[in-house]
């Protein structure tokens, strides 16, 4: 059997290198994951809140904190039972790709627990 020319190899690696950029043009492109936000707004809000009804004429949210009251009073309206961390996430989501409000940086949550000494011990201290 006679050796491939080299133009027989360049051929097979031409058209190689096509149907690759073929196959790779015909994958979905790789979404990014989802946020936790977006996937329990998806999950429990989007049946009924398009995004026609967050710009309706009577929007209750007006800014990131009655954007949050909002979140929360539907979450129990629906009986989700969601965390802070959770309704902080779909506010979040919210504000992110529709209202666009400033975000009010959150709190501490820190709480520094200071044990003083009994006025008892502190006399008790004092004596010889």
């Amino acid at each position: 059997m006679p050796a491939p020319s080299l133009l027989h190899i360049r051929r097979v690696a031409v058209t190689l290198l096509a149907a690759t950029a073929v196959l790779a043009a015909a994958q979905p492109a790789l979404q990014p994951p989802s946020t936790r936000g977006q996937m329990l707004y998806a999950t429990h809000c989007i049946e009924c809140h398009t995004t026609q009804m967050h710009w309706r004429a009577r929007q209750q949210a007006r800014d990131w904190n009655t954007l949050r009251v909002e979140v929360q009073r539907w979450q129990a309206a629906a009986s989700l039972a969601w965390s802070d961390a959770d309704i902080d996430e779909v506010t979040r989501h919210l504000n992110d790709t529709i209202y666009r409000f400033p975000q009010l940086r959150p709190r501490a949550q820190a709480r520094v627990t200071v044990a003083l000494p009994s006025p008892r011990s502190l006399h008790a201290a004092s004596r010889p």
